[in-house]
């Protein structure tokens, strides 16, 4: 079975599991109201694919601000992330 990270939350959350809050974003500008939404002052940002190595490949990061999050987005989304899994 091929989950992304968000499905499995999703998943978890119907059965009463505890999760991490989070947000699913499709396009740069959401990732601004993703972050007002969770709150705090740091957040980890993720690409999701169907493949392990996403952190050595560029695609979690921590970041610091509203407008990091912006930038990750446009970095990643809609672009393939090559991990020694897809390579």
């Amino acid at each position: 079975m091929n989950l992304h990270e968000y499905q499995g939350k999703e998943l978890f959350t119907k059965y009463d599991l505890p999760v991490s809050l989070g947000r699913v974003i499709s396009n740069a500008e959401d990732a601004i109201n993703a972050c007002r939404d969770i709150g705090g002052n740091k957040w980890v940002v993720k690409a999701q694919v169907h493949a392990g190595g996403r952190g050595k490949a560029g695609g979690v990061e921590l970041i610091n601000s509203p407008d990091e999050a912006v930038a990750f987005a446009k970095k990643w989304l809609g672009k393939k992330l090559v991990t020694y899994q897809t390579d």
